[in-house]
């Protein structure tokens, strides 16, 4: 199945799409699900029991947070960070929530949203459990999954084996690298144009432009927010937000920057790391294809619009179209879950995005684009996600802004080739969805081991 555009690139909040976006889809889709049924008025409790990574990280990750908003009724694409505050404020100091906005029950956080760290449900880490009563009767109940991305699957869907989106009636439908090149040789295609094909299934150009400008829209638009957002990240650990010291001290420097030719790079640190600290501060982002990997695909499409000779619109469409093919592999064929597979799922399949993404806006082959894929994520594998404290801060922020610059690096390397190489996207693709079965579950978004622990105890 290809996956669109508009689903691997989603308008949201931070911190995280899989532990934040994810749950509050979850929370408002049930209780959707019960008003349809005619029983929402019917509620007197309801209860919401998290599993796996959400029960062990979701404090950090806002998880809890999410539930009551998404209980509410609201939607991460719809909600703005501060009403959002607002809300979660007046629901715990009444202790009374409206279901969908509508019908209010009393509403003991403590007892009714459980984080359930002993448990963890079979088909995915990311699981979630609502249950509504009327008194003592259960009136109706559900396991949601948060697979990665903000996207959300239901028990009846995960039985069923269908998805909830994706390009069904694509005239290109591709499964691998090896399709895409296949398709691009055959028709005589770039991996730009094979996606936008795809696309019209649902969307015509124009509505295909206007989304993607859409995003590229609200992705710089999240980098000139975290450029003048000083102070402390919450969470607890009195992480510094240093985007705005960072670009005083880049502007104060321009003159001797001449003489730097790396002062490029400090500026694509300062875009990523803009974005994640933005992110980490629960304000709106794009998942690309995640939140915790949202700055690496903004900033490196950033240094494509301002340092690229001939960069123009056409050339940002190029970059996110192409890189929406490359993230669909990742998704279909391994996970961009870091509770599935660890960080090289997030940050590692951002780099392999906005390095394919960069190579076309660049003008390279479809041979040259996938060779960046795949250098983009074969040195991403292996990265585990141990975030301290369970939040989306260390070493998260800090990745992002090295995951964007290897990725300028992988672009390079391959428009300086022909395209030809010894190590195939698909064979990268494969590597790293067995070297997630063989890490360790601390390891994958539990805080369980590496920094998440060292870094206390030192």
């Amino acid at each position: 199945m290809v996956a669109s555009t508009f689903e691997l690139f989603k308008i949201g909040v931070g911190p995280s799409s899989s532990h934040t976006m994810g749950p509050m889809l979850a929370a408002a889709r049930f209780v959707e699900q019960v008003g349809d049924s005619g029983q929402l008025g019917a509620i007197t409790r309801l209860e919401t029991r998290l599993f796996g990574s959400l029960a062990l990280t979701g404090k950090g990750h806002a998880t809890d947070r999410a539930i009551l908003l998404g209980l509410s009724g609201k939607r991460p694409d719809r909600i703005e960070p501060d009403a959002a505050d607002a809300l979660v404020g007046e629901i715990r100091q009444a202790m009374e929530i409206r279901l969908d906005g509508t019908h209010a029950i009393a509403f003991d956080e403590a007892n009714d949203v459980i984080f359930d760290q002993k448990k963890r449900l079979d088909f995915h880490s990311n699981a979630m459990r609502f249950t509504a009563f009327r008194q003592d009767e259960v009136i109706a109940t559900r396991v949601y999954y948060s697979v990665g991305g903000g996207a959300v699957l239901d028990e009846d869907q995960i039985g069923s084996n269908n998805p909830e989106s994706g390009l069904w009636d694509a005239p290109y439908p591709f499964c691998s690298g090896a399709d895409l090149l296949g398709i691009a040789e055959d028709e005589g295609l770039s991996i730009a144009e094979i996606m936008r094909a795809n696309e019209r299934t649902g969307l015509d150009d124009e509505k295909i432009s206007a989304g993607i400008s859409a995003i590229a829209d609200a992705m710089s638009a999240c980098i000139d927010r975290g450029i003048m957002q000083g102070g402390i990240l919450p969470g607890g650990l009195r992480v510094k937000r240093r985007a705005p010291l960072i670009h005083a001290r880049l502007m104060e420097r321009q003159e001797r920057a001449l003489s730097d030719p790396l002062t490029i790079l400090d500026w694509v640190n300062l875009w990523a790391l803009a974005v994640n600290e933005e992110n980490a501060a629960g304000g709106k982002v794009v998942t690309a294809p995640t939140n915790g990997a949202a700055g690496i695909i903004p900033s490196v499409l950033r240094f494509y619009q301002r340092f690229a000779p001939k960069a123009d619109a056409a050339g940002v469409e190029t970059f996110l179209l192409t890189a929406a093919a490359i993230g669909s592999l990742f998704k279909e064929n391994a996970s961009i879950s870091g509770a599935e597979v660890g960080c090289q799922g997030e940050v590692g399949v951002a780099c392999s995005m906005a390095a394919a993404g960069l190579t076309a806006a660049w003008g390279g082959t479809p041979s040259q684009v996938e060779n960046a894929a795949e250098i983009g994520m074969e040195h991403n594998l292996g990265l585990t996600c141990d975030p301290v404290g369970g939040l989306v801060q260390v070493p998260c922020i800090e990745r992002n802004a090295v995951g964007a610059v290897k990725a300028i690096e992988a672009a390079r390397l391959s428009i300086l080739g022909d395209g030809t190489h010894r190590v195939s996207l698909d064979e990268v693709i494969e590597t790293m969805r067995k070297t997630g079965l063989d890490m360790s579950e601390r390891y994958k978004e539990t805080s369980q081991g590496g920094l998440a622990v060292n870094l206390v105890e030192c």
